[in-house]
């Protein structure tokens, strides 16, 4: 088994708040063990031009409760070529880094299990607001993303409330409607748009009409940009043109991504932390952490990615050729599973949405 002495934490992709939990608890948990641990500043980018500093069991105080990363995050397309990655092995050999652990989403795994593969072990931690990985039911970041859109959404419903007004809002989230569905239902608006499943724009058009004739003022359109930047604006314009309800469209962007992190967000990330820490220390690498009905698992990193894939339709010729029947039966279970929840809660929101 390899023995650690030195270790690297690093955030790569969008941040998420969360992500400072996360590199909190890996830090003070491998210090615990007796492994230094290596900042490395702005994700792949700063792997391969050496930004590195030594990480104290000060220097993570005070930052759980904080948004974004401390370690900051960029992109790296030169870490996707040989000359790029060879940099990055090459700064691990010379700072002493004898493994790495990379929190962000399936670009960050596919970085860190192309690592694992050029001699240095890494484990991934999910982290991005979007929910988009597959292999887990909750990223870091998610929960937190989620209540700032609710509070974002009850402030508009108080302007629309006061001007009888119908607000589309468009939310962030990939090609995943997660957070524009379960926001939805929180909130209690109108309609929900997300890519899983498909748009009646006409069922809109009559449960706002009905709605209206039952007395109510305000209503909330909840939809996810997975399903294009044109089809919050132009369903705007179509509202106000059938009904002649004033309309007005609000898209939240990037302000969903900052904040201080939720419980449920330090709590996950702390328990994720402590958990790749472990497993790196046990000899493990190639994997993600994910939680699972609330436990903590892994799976290696390339299942992780070609589930994701496959639950995303975008399944490539060859995919799966490295895996066994009962792995893609498997992962075609955890697909089902996965599509048949959101159905249910669309169901659900489609039930009491009036």
């Amino acid at each position: 088994m390899k023995t650690f002495r030195r270790i690297g934490v690093l955030t790569s992709g969008g941040d998420a708040p969360g992500m400072n939990a996360a590199i909190r608890a890996v830090v003070r948990s491998a210090l615990s063990c007796g492994v230094e641990v290596m900042g490395i500043y702005r994700g792949y980018s700063g792997l391969i031009k050496g930004d590195i500093r030594p990480l104290a069991l000060r220097d993570v105080s005070n930052i759980v409760n904080k948004g974004g990363t401390i370690l900051y995050s960029d992109r790296c397309p030169e870490f996707k070529t040989e000359e790029g990655m060879a940099q990055a092995v090459e700064t691990c050999h010379r700072f002493g880094i004898d493994g790495i652990i990379a929190i962000g989403g399936d670009g960050t795994f596919r970085g860190a299990t192309d690592l694992t593969a050029h001699g240095i072990p890494c484990i991934g931690i999910p982290g991005t607001i979007d929910n988009d990985i597959a292999s887990t039911d909750n990223t870091i970041g998610f929960d937190t993303a989620m209540n700032t859109v609710i509070e974002m959404v009850d402030r508009l419903r108080d302007t629309c409330e006061s001007h009888a007004r119908c607000s589309v809002i468009e939310v962030m989230g990939r090609g995943a409607g997660d957070i524009a569905l379960y926001t939805g239902i929180a909130t209690g608006a109108t309609a929900i748009v997300i890519p899983e499943v498909e748009t009646d724009v006409e069922a809109i058009i009559k449960k706002i009409e009905n709605s209206r004739r039952l007395g109510k003022r305000n209503f909330i359109i909840l939809v996810s940009e997975g399903v294009g930047s044109k089809f919050g604006p132009e369903l705007t314009e179509l509202v106000e043109e059938r009904t002649g309800i004033e309309s007005r469209f609000t898209r939240l962007g990037h302000v969903i991504r900052g904040g201080n992190p939720s419980l449920r967000d330090r709590f996950l990330a702390s328990r994720m932390g402590v958990y790749a820490v472990d497993r790196l220390l046990e000899g493990l690498s190639n994997i993600v952490v994910c939680d699972i009905g609330d436990n903590l698992t892994h799976f290696e990193i390339n299942y992780a990615l070609i589930l994701d894939r496959m639950c995303k339709g975008k399944l490539k010729e060859g995919d799966l050729d490295n895996f066994t029947p009962e792995q893609i039966t498997q992962m075609e279970e955890i697909v089902r599973a996965k599509k048949a929840k959101m159905t249910r809660l669309y169901y659900t929101a489609d039930r009491i949405d009036l």
